[in-house]
């Protein structure tokens, strides 16, 4: 039986129940009741993309393994899966917990998501190598150097959009991507401004999102939920500044722009980059940097949305699925590109 992800298992039901198996890290082990006051357990079971439910009933063989979970077990569960009212699920199914190789392999994540993060991680380390400003080249260089390891285990979301560790890499990266190809179009953007505010924006998310090396459970952390991720954002880049700024002050004062202008607009990216207050930002955009990222933010996030969403989200006919919200309507399959199609003339066939 094929060893799959629960995203590919995802995939693979679209057409009707497959066996599978597949390894997972417990998140929680819930005691609960039916309806009937009957009890039952609700296993939340992650990997490194995506997470499932299975509902463990009293007369089940492993009922009473189950509920002894912790969110220290991993397992290796084989069974037919479907889909369901509910999602993802399970029949016919056995569990067993994972030996210490396979626990290790499974915390690696799927070998093309590695790649991916890897590849874009090195674009993002090298953009801002290229940064011109020497005042923003620093300040990227001097985060990567130091919160690097702790960035690259970071989702970008709890939930809606790149909600995997690894997962605020990747948003990173595509949005520099995007900007890079956009600047061009508007000259009067300022590129390193706009690289640097790409780079900062979710910065804080590194104590609101941050996964640990050894799991899959995104954990809550006191300073995260005190702050945000915006007031942390803006804390980490003026204690990076002041900090630079010292170690060069001979040189940078020299520079143009003042490096206090640079400054100020850098943290207004950050503090801007969710456009209005009740989502949460300080104050609305007022540069063409702070309005370019924040749609740029947005646009790479419902692209996730959208293709999360085809393979999670409830069919509910030919090409179209049940809304994942915040996007505003069910969602509908994109249109086929166009292909050229290839006429022969029968004078040619005979040839």
């Amino acid at each position: 039986m094929n060893l799959l992800t629960l995203t590919e298992i995802r995939r693979t039901t679209q057409n009707g129940p497959a066996s599978a198996r597949v390894h997972v890290q417990v998140e929680s082990a819930t005691p609960k009741l039916t309806r009937e006051q009957q009890p039952y357990c609700e296993l939340t079971l992650a990997d490194a993309c995506d997470r499932m439910t299975l509902r463990v009933w009293s007369d089940h063989p492993a009922y009473k393994t189950c509920s002894a979970l912790t969110s220290q077990d991993f397992i290796e569960l084989t069974a037919d899966f479907y889909r369901s009212q509910y999602g993802l699920d399970a029949r016919k199914w056995m569990v067993r917990p994972l030996t210490e190789q396979e626990k290790n392999e499974l915390l690696q994540g799927p070998a093309d998501l590695r790649a991916k993060q890897t590849r874009d991680f090195q674009f993002v380390s090298e953009s801002i190598t290229h940064i011109a400003d020497p005042r923003l080249r620093a300040l990227g260089e001097g985060f990567l150097a130091e919160w690097g390891d702790r960035f690259r285990r970071t989702a970008a979301a709890r939930s809606y959009h790149h909600a995997r560790r690894g997962g605020l890499v990747e948003h990173t990266a595509q949005m520099m991507r995007v900007a890079k190809a956009m600047a061009p179009l508007y000259p009067e953007l300022n590129l390193d401004l706009l690289l640097a505010g790409i780079l900062f924006h979710d910065s804080g998310k590194l104590w609101e999102n941050a996964l640990p090396e050894n799991g899959f459970i995104m954990n809550y952390d006191e300073l995260g939920e005190l702050m945000g991720h915006i007031s942390i954002g803006l804390e980490l880049v003026n204690a990076l500044w002041r900090r630079l700024s010292v170690e060069n002050a001979d040189a940078w004062n020299k520079l143009t722009p003042a490096s206090e202008d640079v400054r100020m607009h850098l943290l207004h990216l950050i503090g801007a980059h969710h456009g209005e207050p009740e989502f949460g930002s300080p104050v609305a955009p007022k540069t063409p940097e702070a309005m370019a990222l924040h749609y740029i933010d947005n646009l790479d996030a419902r692209m996730e949305m959208f293709s999360a969403g085809y393979t999670t989200a409830k069919p509910l006919a030919p090409r179209i699925f049940d809304r994942v919200r915040p996007l505003p309507g069910n969602l509908v399959k994109s249109l086929e590109k166009f292909r050229q199609t290839v006429i022969v003339a029968e004078s040619d066939k005979l040839l």
